[in-house]
């Protein structure tokens, strides 16, 4: 899409609002992406990749810029992985919704952490955005931190 701020995407809202310094749950910058918690930590460490280019398939990316972005996405995995020390992690690059811009969810997960095995979509959406699994700003600093701290020792 050429004109970013008028395309009504939710990712690129939130861009816009890293920029501005107005998101508390930005962790940092990378060359090809910003590294976010979940607004939601029902899986603890939730993080997000976000594209800084509007696009909705990794074929669009210039050959370069994709990689560099592959490689980007997988360092902030595995700082999450070290960060929160899950049984595993889910990655799953979706670009669906408002806006259709691609972007990476990195899942912690632990054995039990859903009623049944599968991915967290299963669960109800209500579950997954309830308010109690909005962090308080002590515990979401501590989240960001740990995760900074990571990220600098991979960096």
């Amino acid at each position: 899409m050429a004109d970013k701020e008028m395309c009504n995407c939710m990712v690129c809202e939130r861009i816009a609002q890293t920029k501005q310094g107005k998101n508390p749950y930005f962790v940092r910058e990378l060359e090809t992406g910003y590294v976010v918690l979940g607004d939601y930590q029902r899986f603890k460490g939730y993080t997000l990749f976000l594209c800084k280019e509007h696009a909705t398939e990794l074929h669009f990316l210039d050959k370069g810029f994709r990689n560099r972005f592959l490689q980007e996405m997988s360092l902030t995995a595995e700082a999450v992985y070290h960060a929160f020390k899950p049984d595993k992690l889910n990655y799953e690059l979706l670009g669906t919704g408002q806006g259709v811009h691609m972007h990476w969810h990195l899942f912690p997960r632990r054995n039990g952490d859903t009623p049944m095995p599968g991915p967290v979509w299963r669960l109800d959406g209500a579950e997954m955005n309830h308010k109690k699994y909005l962090p308080a700003e002590e515990e979401l600093q501590t989240l960001k931190i740990k995760l900074a701290e990571e990220l600098d020792r991979l960096l």
